[in-house]
């Protein structure tokens, strides 16, 4: 007994060394004083150093889009660093295109802040701020996507354009011990400034959409940050092509509620929706009531997977087969996709065949 008793106080006795070796390590090696951050030669922060570049922005209500936390694995998180970065890290080089270390790009959450930075990052994001939202209904339209509803506190409201997305906070659950930021587009209108609308499919194994889909109920309340983006509707004149697979959805349903509401009747519009199965197809009452406000606006669903023996009456095929089929004027067109890599990548090349200008494709890849 008297050799654990032994045992147990050595152990405490060097842990409570080592512990006042760290504290003592980062007050003098670990400590770099007061810093100046200078963002865009205008906005001035002081601070002490010590913490990532990313950290010392959001403790000052400056959010730079991060869906990782900071961990250094989604290389959303990039500003350019003019001054005071150093060298290029390891963590950072999957991320850093040659072409953008030659133009002083870097993960902010990688870039610790020993002395003074200057900054540049897009004007917009002085617009990006942290809301507390509360859930207001967290309803299945498939077997795997969830229209989430939330509402903000009376006399506050967000301001995003038709097309932008921000970032969800996940609390720790059991199964994440963790809080995890994942970046959702608005499925409404930008007009309700005091609710929000997602469309938030379920991953295998996704921390956030698990929570979202098992763990996120009405009255609870969420953390929301944003909104990002420079995919949005775009006033011109031009025909709108847009085209969405799965909660690919949410932007274009944002544009369409949006054009709905301010009437712009006179815009030519088609919307490809590419499903699988029609179990897959959801809002349809919605868009058969946009085809009536809307006189111009047409409605494409695509089913790739139509069972033998189906009464469906719509288009086979993927939506590139019916983009093929339906536009046939493309200099006169810009597009809006948003969906996977792969169908986007497609699109895209039917799109440009079609003779669409590259500057008037915009997609979202997710």
């Amino acid at each position: 007994m008297n050799h654990v008793i032994v045992t147990v106080a050595v152990i405490t006795s060097i842990s409570a060394i080592l512990a006042l070796l760290i504290t003592v390590a980062n007050k003098t090696v670990n400590d770099y004083g007061e810093v100046k951050l200078t963002i865009n030669n205008d906005k001035v922060i002081e601070a002490r150093g010590g913490s990532s570049l990313l950290s010392l922005l959001v403790d000052n209500e400056v959010f730079i889009p991060s869906a990782c936390g900071g961990k250094g694995s989604c290389g959303f998180c990039k500003v350019k660093v003019l001054e005071g970065a150093g060298p290029l890290l390891p963590t950072e080089e999957g991320f850093i295109s040659k072409e953008e270390e030659a133009d002083h790009m870097r993960l902010s959450c990688q870039v610790k802040v020993k002395n003074d930075l200057k900054i540049e990052i897009d004007e917009a994001l002085f617009n990006v701020k942290q809301y507390d939202y509360t859930v207001i209904s967290n309803d299945n339209v498939t077997d795997t996507i969830k229209n989430l509803i939330m509402e903000l506190p009376e006399g506050k409201e967000i301001n995003f354009k038709p097309g932008q997305y921000i970032q969800l906070m996940s609390r720790k659950y059991k199964g994440s011990s963790e809080e995890v930021y994942r970046a959702y587009s608005i499925a409404s209108s930008p007009n309700d400034k005091h609710h929000v609308g997602l469309l938030i499919g379920h991953v295998p194994e996704g921390i956030v959409s698990s929570y979202v889909h098992y763990h996120l109920s009405p009255q609870q309340k969420v953390t929301v940050v944003g909104p990002y983006g420079d995919f949005y509707y775009r006033e011109t004149d031009k025909e709108m092509v847009m085209v969405a697979i799965g909660t690919g959805m949410a932007p274009i349903l944002s544009i369409l509620r949006y054009m709905r509401e301010e009437k712009l009747t006179h815009r030519k519009a088609t919307f490809f929706f590419g499903a699988k199965v029609e179990d897959e197809l959801f809002f349809d009452e919605e868009f058969e009531q946009l085809q009536k406000e809307l006189p111009n606006f047409k409605y494409v669903p695509c089913l790739s997977r139509v069972p033998e023996g189906s009464k469906w009456e719509g288009e086979r095929g993927r939506v590139t087969a019916a983009i093929d089929k339906y536009i046939n004027n493309g200099p006169d067109c810009e597009a809006y996709l948003c969906g996977s890599g792969v169908m986007i990548d497609s699109v895209v090349e039917v799109l440009k065949k079609k003779g669409l200008a590259e500057e008037d494709i915009l997609y979202d890849k997710f």
